[in-house]
This record gives structure tokens, sequence and C-alpha cells, in this order.
């Protein structure tokens, strides 16, 4: 065996002893602690940061359900979340993707994508910032206070999938749970936000709706669009509930949202 050959040789036994040693054996031989390992340690420290992302997670894969505030210890963490790279990167992803697949579509008069409003077209992150990111209980008083000063952001990234969809020659609906009464300050809002455009705006008449979930609600206004003849080729928003129950479209996307649930 040549030298060249030896130093072959050689680094391919280095790379299967380390793998051994990285695996164990199954007599007892101790494993060796790489940098991969767990933050939480061998007994499952709690390390806020890292159960913390963990519960995002589990929000948005809809495996945590029914929550009513973030836990106290995430408020730092989500906060950086929603302020930081990830959420628009986050974003970025979904909307590329909700283009992509709208770009292979043959687009008819009747076809139409349904967006959400809060935290989908419009980011209610001015008001958050303010009250913890999700971890102050859901107050109505305040946050109706912040609805009708008109001042919400577009979030950029559905921006700008709205004005590729409309390029496409895809119409627009918004469906939202915001009342009746709030949808003048709606419109308002949504014009100088950027959405200059749509075919309708749907708002929530809750005498109608009264203590229904948003899920029986979008599942019901969605139901009456396609009744009236339209084709729901793509549906966003960034709670699972508008996304779930009945004539929910041809494809779904889910912007994310750790700040709060609505069933």
């Amino acid at each position: 065996m040549n030298k060249e050959r030896m130093k072959v040789f050689g680094f391919v036994v280095a790379i299967a002893v380390a793998a051994w040693q990285c695996h164990g054996s199954e007599h007892g031989a101790s494993f060796q602690v790489f940098p991969l390992r767990m933050k939480t340690g061998h007994g499952g420290r709690y390390i806020p940061e890292v159960s913390c992302q963990s519960w995002r997670v589990g929000v948005e894969a809809h495996n945590v359900i029914d929550w009513k505030t973030v836990p106290l210890d995430c408020e730092g963490y989500i906060g950086n979340y929603m302020l930081g790279h990830q959420y628009r990167s986050d974003s970025i992803t979904v909307c590329r993707e909700a283009y992509l697949y709208a770009k292979t579509l043959n687009i008819t008069a009747k076809d139409i994508w349904v967006f959400d409003v809060d935290e989908t077209t419009l980011s209610n992150l001015p008001y958050y910032a303010q009250h913890g990111f999700g971890v102050e209980p859901y107050n109505s008083t305040l946050f109706n206070e912040w609805v009708d000063l008109g001042e919400a952001p577009a979030l950029p990234e559905s921006l700008k999938l709205y004005k590729k969809l409309l390029s496409l020659g895809i119409k627009i609906v918004f469906l939202t749970g915001r009342p009746l009464e709030q949808k003048a300050v709606t419109v308002t809002n949504l014009k100088i936000a950027g959405y200059h455009k749509w075919e309708k705006i749907i708002v929530k008449d809750t005498s109608i709706y009264y203590g229904k979930t948003a899920v029986t609600y979008k599942s019901s206004e969605r139901k009456k669009l396609e009744e009236q003849g339209y084709n729901i080729i793509g549906n966003i928003g960034d709670q699972w509930s508008d996304i779930l129950g009945t004539n929910t479209g041809d494809r779904t996307f889910k912007l994310p949202d750790p700040m709060y649930y609505i069933s």
C-alpha cells in the first residue's frame, strides 16, 4: 500500500472511530457530549429561550391550542421574534410559496383570494409592543381604541403578495373578524397602508354571529362567496381559525402569529 492510499485509509478509519464514539456501543461505552446536544442539558433544565421557542413551534403547528396569553417568561423571546429578522423571514417564506402557487394557475374572472386582516394584511405590532406581546390578557376596550385610530401599518410581505396576486388578475376578498362598526375605519386603514383595490371586504355582523367561533363565522362567509359563484383559489391568515372549517379554498397559507389565539 503506497503512502497516498495509507493516508486515505487512515482518514476513513478516523471517521469510523469518531462515528462509533459519537453513537456509543451497546455494551456500556460512554457517549461523548457534542455541541448539538439539547441546550436544556441531561436533566431537562428549564431555559426560557429554548422552552419559549418550543412553545412557539407548538403554537404554529396547532399543537398548543386554546391558550389565553403568552407565557410570562416568554415576553422577551416573543418580542425579539416579532421585532426581529425571523418573523419577517418566516412571513417571506409563506408569501413566496403563496405566489409560486398562484403563478401556476389559469386564472378566471371568478377566482378570488381571501385575506384575513389583523396580523395578515395589517400589523398590530405597535399596539402589542406596548402590551407585552401577548403576555397581557386581551383587553377589548384598549384594542378597539387602537383599531379606531386607523394607524396599523401593512405587513410588508402580505402587501407584496397582494400586489402580485392583483397583477395575475386575481380578485381579493378581505374577510375579517372585526365588527360592522369598524368597517369604515378598516377600509380607510387598508387604503392608507397600500391596499387600494378589492372585490369585497367582509366584516362580522355580531347580530348573526354572536357567540359563534371564528371558524364558524368564516366558514359561513366563505360558503356564501362560493354560492355567489366565486372560486376561492387561495386563503391566507395568521390564525388557524382563518383556514380551518369548511369552504377553505383550494389551498391555504398560515402566517406566523404567536401573540394571540382565536378559536
